[in-house]
């Protein structure tokens, strides 16, 4: 027996290479993003705050097809524009090859540059 759509998909949020589990149930999933968002529409508040509402929208991303795209057209175009930026935040490895650039070596000065360095003091 093949496993159906919602056994396959991830029950964990996983960003920053980091995996937080969730619930099994996906009506409780949805609840628990929809409560998110609401928190974060009064965020004003000291207990809530603006944090819940990305947080709210990404778990979701999981259950709804469009929050998902909309996360994922997210994903790509900070991809695409800070690529630096999001290979840190992914925890991924640097690109094979990539070598650290040396820092510059101080260059000698010459012996013009010293006498002139010694009598302009």
């Amino acid at each position: 027996m093949q496993p159906g759509n919602d056994e396959r998909r991830q029950t964990g949020l996983h960003l920053f290479g980091r995996s937080v589990p969730l619930p099994q149930s996906r009506l409780f999933r949805m609840g628990l993003g929809i409560a998110l968002i609401f928190g974060g529409f009064v965020g004003f508040l000291p207990v809530a705050g603006f944090w819940m509402l990305p947080l709210g929208l990404i778990i979701l991303s999981i259950d709804m097809p469009v929050v998902r795209r909309w996360r994922r057209r997210l994903a790509v175009w900070f991809h695409s524009r800070y690529p630096d930026i999001a290979r840190k935040l992914d925890g991924a490895t640097p690109k094979v090859g990539a070598r650290p650039v040396p820092a510059r070596a101080a260059r000698p000065r010459s012996e013009a540059a010293l006498r002139k360095g010694r009598d302009s003091s």
